[in-house]
């Protein structure tokens, strides 16, 4: 622990070329570029291809939707990952953490069909149809790289969809930051026949009409709120639904506090008002990061050394669809603000990648008369869209409790608790 003695009073986050049906051809990408921090992985315009060429029917439009609505349930986005897609048919993200959940079994899977798809190509030697596989073992390496990439399906609006609504349009991510991109519209003729065009894919159709958009999954690797929830009950508040941390939790009954009453700091709930990347790349996935020094009670300089600083941080998704709507957050943020603490750091990063560096900023306690600087570090990425950072003071989130308050782009809702 870093700390500096300040004056009285300162105060101061393969594009190989397929063939895949008579029809069909992939839609050359406007950007084969990887960013930085991705898995490797097909590029997006030749799996989309491949899912175009599938005979889809109603039951992989429920096994597609059922995966995105679960994760959408888990926190995350509307999204079906590529290694789920193949391990386990219709499961969401983070339910392979959720062991009681149950998950629908689906005969004919969208895996079983990209396999046969595959294979038929290979064996028949067509021209239209034959992706360049020299053996089946070449199939079976592709489609494990597949699994293993961060490539997924993800379905924007998925929650106006119902049986019946018809086949999906599919497209990628250009991984350019357009708002449309070309993609592939599949419906059946009169008597029964699939037909797929060309079409221009933006955010309005998607509104209208399935679209399924392949892109890169982005926040799988965290814990949304809602995991939390599901998978630590005991992380909660009284048995509301507050989340506070095991080691908050902690400080906050500790015997220390007997007798006196506990201040928590508490986030709300949490509004974006305008989204962050291209439509294609999905929701925003936001990190709220909070730096203090919690239970500070030290009545001497030399105690100073007992006590280190420690941060919160919690990621929360805001789909499209929630822009300028109040999500509820709940999370504590500092279980115990003694009134010996005078701020805290606080940043609000959207997740873009890049490599790990951090923010080096300052927490102020105060001994009597004299005011000290605990250094803290907010880790986040060189490519995060830092959305907001700086310190809060006690003053002012006392004064500011329960008051909506903007920050940059978005607007949050702090709380003073007493326990």
């Amino acid at each position: 622990m870093k700390m500096k003695l300040l004056p009285p009073g300162l105060s101061g986050a393969f594009m190989i070329s397929l063939a895949l049906s008579g029809c069909i051809d992939p839609i050359p990408s406007e950007n084969d570029r990887i960013p930085d921090g991705v898995s490797y992985g097909p590029p997006l315009s030749e799996i989309a291809a491949i899912l175009a060429a599938l005979p889809l029917e109603t039951e992989h439009m429920s096994e597609v939707h059922h995966a995105v609505t679960s994760s959408s349930g888990n926190g995350y986005d509307e999204e079906y990952t590529m290694t789920d897609l193949f391990s386990v048919p219709g499961a969401g993200v983070g339910d392979s953490q959720l062991r009681t959940k149950s998950i629908p079994e689906f005969e004919n899977p969208v895996s079983e069909l990209i396999r046969d798809h595959l294979l038929s190509a290979f064996r028949t030697k067509s021209s239209a149809g034959n992706p360049g596989f020299e053996t089946e073992e070449d199939i079976d390496r592709y489609l494990q790289e597949l699994a293993s990439s961060d490539i997924q399906i993800y379905w924007p609006y998925s929650s106006e969809w119902k049986e019946g609504d018809g086949l999906p349009v599919i497209t990628f991510d250009p991984e350019n930051e357009s708002s449309s991109n070309t993609g592939y519209r599949i419906s059946r003729t009169p008597d029964g026949k699939v037909k797929v065009d060309t079409v221009v894919v933006d955010e309005a159709l998607a509104m209208e009409a399935p679209v399924w958009v392949v892109n890169r999954n982005s926040d799988g690797d965290y814990l949304s709120l809602e995991m939390i929830r599901q998978l630590y009950p005991d992380w909660s508040l009284d048995g509301g639904d507050i989340v506070a941390a095991p080691s908050t939790r902690a400080a906050a009954g500790s015997a220390e506090n007997a007798g006196r009453k506990v201040k928590t700091l508490v986030l709300k709930d949490f509004t974006m008002h305008r989204n962050y990347d291209s439509w294609f790349a999905g929701a925003s996935e936001f990190f709220v990061k909070c730096g203090s020094v919690e239970n500070f009670t030290a009545s001497t300089e030399a105690e100073l050394q007992l006590y280190s600083p420690s941060v919160t941080d919690f990621m929360i998704v805001v789909k499209r669809s929630q822009v300028g709507k109040p999500q509820p957050f709940n999370a504590v943020l500092i279980s115990d603000w003694t009134d010996q603490v005078d701020n805290c750091a606080f940043m609000i990063i959207e997740d873009d990648g890049g490599k790990q560096t951090s923010w080096e900023c300052t927490a102020l306690v105060r001994i009597e008369s004299k005011s000290y600087g605990i250094e803290v570090d907010l880790p986040f990425k060189t490519r995060d869209d830092i959305v907001w950072r700086g310190s809060l003071s006690a003053r002012y989130l006392e004064a500011h409790s329960n008051v909506p308050e903007n920050f940059g782009d978005v607007t949050v809702t702090f709380e003073i608790e007493e326990l």
